[in-house]
């Protein structure tokens, strides 16, 4: 789009100028988007989101892209884990005990939500440059891990407990904890100063250790 500007100069007068507004290939101004999501259809809006979540669960599976869960952040895939993970870990509870699971599921979420608050405050205070809720984000879908872990331990508690089997659910539970620090660091790691990423690591470990012990405690008896 081109315009005439005519701007008013102390000195010399009227300054005449045009001014030209870039257009794209298909006459769309610059800065908006390809579709509009208010007229996409549901479904479509559905299984691209759906998608972009199984993208960030492949990454953190496979984290070699630093910035893979800090573009496009969400909290669909943290709020899917978490709700997974109150869901098994509510049954722990004693056979002779009265309680319907309601403490388990309600900590589970307290751990990881307000877990979560309180390592990204800790990294927002040692300088990291990332906002609050891609850091979220990110120790969120790091939870996927220590959630497969949760998943195979429950399998196995399906069977005749044994030392043998506790080494075993220990192992795995050990394995997710290990996997979702690496994986977090993989993607936090580049938001700190090098001479803090120590202080940084430590909580994010704590975080996933607390998690992990409630995956390893978790029991049928």
């Amino acid at each position: 789009m081109d315009s005439k500007l005519e701007l008013f100069d102390d000195v010399d007068g009227y300054v005449d100028g045009e001014m030209n507004v870039p257009k794209t290939q298909n006459n769309d101004q610059i800065g908006q988007p390809d579709f509009n999501t208010l007229n996409e259809p549901i479904r479509d809006t559905i299984f691209r989101d759906l998608k972009a979540v199984g993208i960030k669960f492949a990454h953190v599976l496979y984290p070699k892209e630093k910035r893979a869960l800090l573009k496009e952040w969400d909290l669909w895939g943290p709020l899917v884990l978490c709700t997974f993970m109150a869901m098994i870990l509510q049954g722990s509870s004693s056979a002779d005990n009265s309680h319907d699971g309601g403490p388990e599921f309600a900590q589970v979420f307290v751990i990881v939500w307000i877990g979560s608050m309180v390592v990204t405050l800790n990294s927002k205070l040692l300088g990291g440059n990332i906002s609050i809720f891609q850091s979220i984000c990110v120790l969120g879908y790091c939870l996927l891990p220590t959630t497969i872990a949760l998943i195979i331990c429950r399998i196995i508690l399906l069977a005749v407990q044994t030392n043998l089997l506790f080494f075993i659910r220990f192992t795995v539970s050990m394995a997710g904890f290990l996997w979702a620090t690496y994986a977090s660091m993989v993607f936090l790691g580049d938001s700190q100063k090098p001479n803090r990423k120590l202080l940084a690591v430590y909580p994010i470990g704590l975080f996933y250790f607390i998690i992990s012990w409630l995956v390893i405690s978790h029991t049928n008896t």
